[in-house]
C-alpha cells in the first residue's frame, strides 16, 4: 500500500511539473480598483449619507452574466468600498425602474437567497482558489459563505461576525456593510485582494449582474476576478474569542425523566491573520434545527446528512475532497476538540484532534452498507494539506486516524487538481489500514483480522461555451475503510462518462433561455468482475420564465444485486418554478422499474415529491414538502411510504424568530409479501418549536420544545418522549 501511495504521489508531482499543465493558457486582463482609507465615522444604518458615499463609486456592475452572456446590465448598481484600521466598509445603491417588484422579506441569516440581494466575493489571499462571500438583501439580512474554486463548493455553513443594514427607497434599495478585519483571513504583507461583486435580480428570470465578465464554459470562477488595491497597514489584531455556552434539557421518555445542564467553552484564536486555532471543552454540539426528513425505506446505502455544528464549519473547505474521506459528523459526541486551519503563502492546511465518547461505524460493501456503534472512547485525528501550483492547480494530501482500545482505522491519501485552458484533470488516491476488535467482527459481521485497502478516483473534463465532456474512473477495494469519512460503497470499479450540449436564447427569440441535452453512461463491476450496473441515461434541462427549471432523465439498463440481474428502466422528472414573488412550487416524480432490496426481487416504483413555499408578507413563511413512494412486486404493493415535512417560520425582525417543524412518517407494508417478519405499519410524528434570538452567530439564545410520537400496531400514536431545551452563547472578543 505504501509503495502504491508513493507511486501515485510521484506521478502527480511529475504531471504538475510539466510546463503548461500547471499554468492556464487563457490569459485575460485583470481590472484593478483602488480603495482609500476613511477618516470620518460610518454608521451602519442603510442610509448612504456619510461623506465616504458621496464620492464617485469604486465601481459599478456593468455585466449581465446570467442568463445573458456578459451583456450590458439593464439596471444600474453602484458600489463603494473603503476601510479604517478595524473595518472594511461596503455600501451599494441598487437602482430599480420598478421598485414595487423588489423581493425582500425578513428572514434568518443565510435564508434570503430567493430575494433580491447583492454583495462581494473577496479573495483576500489573491490566490484565485478561495474566497469569502458577503451578501445582504434590501433589509440587511446577512448571508455569508466560503467559496472554494478547488472543489467547486460554495458553503453557506461558514459564519462570520459583521454588521449590515438596508432600506427600500423610491429608486430601489441601499445597503451598508461593516466587516471587521478580525473576521477575515489575509496575509498582512499582501495589499492586493481579488474581488468580484454581484447583484441578484429575480423577476421573470433570475438575473445575475456582476463586476467581472464570466466566460461561458470556463472551468474556474475566481480566475475571472478583478483586483482591489490600496490597503495599507492592515492588522487583524489578536483576534481572540471566548465563547462560553450553557445548554440544558429536560427529557421525559416513557417512565424515565432526565434533566441536565451543561456548561461549555469554545476558544477561537487568530494566531496570524491567515491561521486560526479553535479549542473546545465540553463543547455544545447540539442542533437546534431538525435535519430535513428523508425516506429511509428500501435504501441499499446509508443516507447522508450535512454537518451543522459550528466548531467544524470554520475552514471546512480546507478539508474537502471528492472522495469523502473526511465527514466530521462521525465525530459524534466529543468531550474536547482542537482544530487548526489556515493558509500561509501557497500552503493551505487543516488539523482536527478530538476525544469522542461514542464510536459510530458505517460498514461499506459493494451492494449495500450498514451502521453500527460502540459505547467506547476514541481519539479522532485529521490532517489535511494542499499546495497551490501555477494559476489554478493544486496538489495535496490527507491523513486521518481513529484509535480506541483494540480498534483503529488509518487513512493516508494524495490528490491533485490540474487545470489548463479548457481542460481539467483531478486525481485522488487513498490507502487504509483497519483493525477491528472481536466484538465488531462478531456483532456486525465484519471481516476478521487486519484490513488493508485502497481507493482511487481520476477525472478528465473538457468545458466549452457550448458543450462539456467528462470521463471518470473510480474504485475501492473490498477492505478499504474510511471511518472518519462518508464512503458507503467499496469493492467496486466504476467507469462513468458524460456529454452535454448547450443552446442559449440570448436575444429572447425563444420562450426558453437555456436548453441542455446530454447523456451519461455508468458501468460498474465488483472486484471479481461481476457486473453491478450497466446504464445509459439521456436527459435534458430547460430554463424558462418565472424561474422555470425542468429536468427530464431517462435511465436504461440493468443493475445486479446479490448475484441476480434486475431491470432498472425508469423516468425521473423534476420541475420547479416561481409563478409569483411570494409563491414557489416544485414537483419530482419517478416511474419505472426498481429493485426490492429487502427481498432481492424485481419491483416497480412510483415516487411523487411535491413541494410548496408561501411567503405571506414580510415576516411569515410556510413550507410543505411531501414524499410519497410505492413499490409493487408481482403486481401487488409491497409498501406505501409517506413522509411530510411542514415548517412555519415567523421572523419578528432580523434577529428574532419563532419556528415550528412537524415531520410525519407513515409506512404501510404487506407482511405476506416479505420474506421475513416486518411491522405492518410504522408511524412516527416529530414536532419541534423554537424561539431564536441572534445578535450574531455566536451571541445567541435558543428556547425550544420537541416531542416524538410513535406507533407500530394500533391506530393511535402514543408519545415516546418530550424535551425542553435551551442554549445560551456569548462571544467575548479581545
Amino acid at each position: 500500500m505504501r509503495i502504491r501511495i508513493l507511486i501515485a504521489f510521484a506521478a502527480v508531482t511529475f504531471f504538475c511539473s510539466i510546463p503548461g499543465l500547471a499554468q492556464e493558457t487563457v490569459s485575460t486582463a485583470k481590472k484593478t480598483y483602488r480603495v482609500e482609507a476613511v477618516q470620518d465615522p460610518i454608521k451602519i444604518d442603510g442610509a448612504l449619507e456619510e461623506p465616504a458615499w458621496q464620492k464617485p463609486p469604486t465601481f459599478t456592475l456593468e455585466y449581465e452574466t446570467n442568463p445573458g452572456d456578459n451583456t450590458a446590465a439593464p439596471v444600474k448598481t453602484e458600489m463603494w468600498i473603503t476601510y479604517n484600521h478595524s473595518y472594511l466598509y461596503i455600501a451599494a445603491r441598487a437602482h430599480d425602474p420598478e421598485p414595487e417588484k423588489i423581493r425582500a422579506r425578513l428572514t434568518d441569516r443565510d435564508r434570503a437567497f430567493q430575494d433580491d440581494f447583492l454583495g462581494v466575493v473577496l479573495d483576500t489571499f489573491n490566490d484565485e482558489r478561495r474566497a469569502f462571500e458577503f451578501f445582504v438583501n434590501p433589509f440587511g439580512v446577512q448571508m455569508d459563505l466560503s467559496q472554494s474554486d478547488v472543489t467547486g463548493v460554495e458553503d453557506d455553513s461558514w459564519d462570520a461576525i459583521w454588521d449590515s443594514a438596508g432600506q427600500l427607497t423610491a429608486q430601489g434599495y441601499e445597503v451598508e456593510m461593516a466587516i471587521p478585519f478580525s473576521s477575515l483571513r489575509f496575509p498582512e504583507a499582501n495589499s492586493t485582494w481579488g474581488i468580484d461583486a454581484l447583484r441578484i435580480y429575480p423577476r421573470d428570470q433570475r438575473y445575475r449582474f456582476g463586476l467581472n465578465q464570466l466566460p461561458r464554459g470556463r472551468n474556474c470562477y475566481l480566475c475571472s476576478e478583478s483586483k482591489l488595491q490600496g490597503f495599507a497597514g492592515l492588522k487583524a489584531g489578536k483576534n481572540m474569542e471566548l465563547i462560553p455556552t450553557l445548554t440544558g434539557q429536560h427529557l421525559n421518555e416513557e417512565d424515565e425523566t432526565d434533566g441536565k445542564v451543561d456548561p461549555g467553552l469554545t476558544v477561537r484564536w487568530g494566531i496570524t491573520p491567515g491561521i486560526t486555532v479553535n479549542g473546545a471543552a465540553n463543547p455544545d454540539f447540539s442542533q437546534v434545527e431538525a435535519d430535513a426528513a428523508q425516506l429511509s425505506v428500501n435504501k441499499a446505502f446509508a443516507l447522508f446528512y450535512p454537518e451543522k455544528r459550528p466548531f467544524f464549519l470554520e475552514g471546512a473547505d480546507y478539508f474537502d475532497t471528492k472522495i469523502q474521506a473526511i465527514y466530521s459528523r462521525n465525530i459524534a459526541d466529543p468531550t474536547w476538540g482542537v482544530k487548526l486551519s489556515g493558509k500561509e503563502g501557497k500552503s493551505a492546511f487543516g488539523a482536527i484532534v478530538a476525544q469522542d465518547d461514542l464510536t459510530n461505524f458505517l460498514f461499506p460493501g459493494s451492494q449495500f452498507s450498514s451502521l453500527g456503534s460502540l459505547n467506547q472512547n476514541n481519539t479522532s485525528s485529521i490532517l489535511r494539506y494542499r499546495y497551490d501550483l501555477g494559476s489554478g492547480s493544486t496538489v495535496g494530501g490527507l491523513v486521518t486516524s481513529r484509535e480506541g482500545g483494540e480498534y483503529h482505522n488509518r487513512v493516508l491519501g494524495v490528490d491533485s487538481l490540474l487545470r489548463w485552458g479548457e481542460e481539467a484533470v483531478r486525481i485522488e488516491f487513498l490507502g487504509s489500514h483497519t483493525e477491528y476488535p472481536d466484538s465488531i467482527q462478531r456483532d456486525f459481521d465484519q471481516p476478521s483480522g487486519s484490513l488493508t485497502g485502497t481507493s482511487m478516483r481520476a477525472v478528465y473534463q473538457h468545458t466549452d461555451r457550448s458543450w462539456m465532456s467528462l470521463a471518470q474512473y473510480q474504485g475501492a477495494g473490498d477492505d478499504f475503510r474510511a471511518d472518519l469519512g462518508f464512503i458507503p460503497q467499496v469493492g467496486y470499479h466504476k467507469g462513468y462518462a458524460i456529454y452535454e450540449r448547450y443552446w442559449f436564447s440570448d436575444n429572447n427569440e425563444h420562450w426558453w433561455r437555456k436548453l441542455t441535452f446530454g447523456a451519461e453512461t455508468t458501468w460498474q463491476y465488483d472486484r471479481e468482475g461481476n457486473p453491478l450496473q450497466q446504464q445509459v441515461a439521456p436527459y435534458s434541462y430547460i430554463n424558462g420564465p418565472h424561474e422555470f427549471f425542468n429536468v427530464a432523465y431517462l435511465a436504461l439498463g440493468p443493475s445486479y444485486f446479490l448475484g441476480r440481474r434486475f431491470d432498472r428502466n425508469f423516468v425521473n422528472e423534476f420541475v420547479e418554478m416561481r409563478p409569483t414573488g411570494s409563491f414557489y412550487v416544485s414537483f419530482e416524480t419517478r416511474i419505472g422499474q426498481e429493485i426490492d432490496y429487502d427481498n432481492a426481487r424485481q419491483g416497480n416504483i412510483l415516487r411523487l415529491i411535491p413541494g410548496v413555499r408561501f411567503d405571506l408578507g414580510r415576516h411569515l413563511r410556510l413550507q410543505l414538502n411531501h414524499n410519497f413512494e410505492r413499490l409493487n412486486v408481482d403486481g401487488e404493493p409491497l409498501y406505501h411510504a409517506n413522509v411530510t415535512d411542514i415548517r412555519v417560520t415567523y421572523q419578528i425582525n432580523t434577529r428574532t424568530m419563532v419556528r415550528a417543524i412537524t415531520q410525519y412518517f407513515d409506512i404501510s407494508r404487506d407482511p405476506a409479501l416479505y420474506t421475513f417478519e416486518v411491522n405492518q405499519k410504522d408511524r412516527n410524528l416529530f414536532n419541534q418549536f423554537l424561539f431564536s434570538y441572534k445578535i450574531n452567530p455566536q451571541v445567541v439564545l435558543f428556547l425550544g420544545y420537541s416531542d416524538t410520537y410513535a406507533n407500530t400496531v394500533v391506530s393511535n400514536l402514543s408519545q415516546a418522549n418530550r424535551t425542553l431545551f435551551f442554549k445560551v452563547g456569548y462571544a467575548f472578543t479581545m
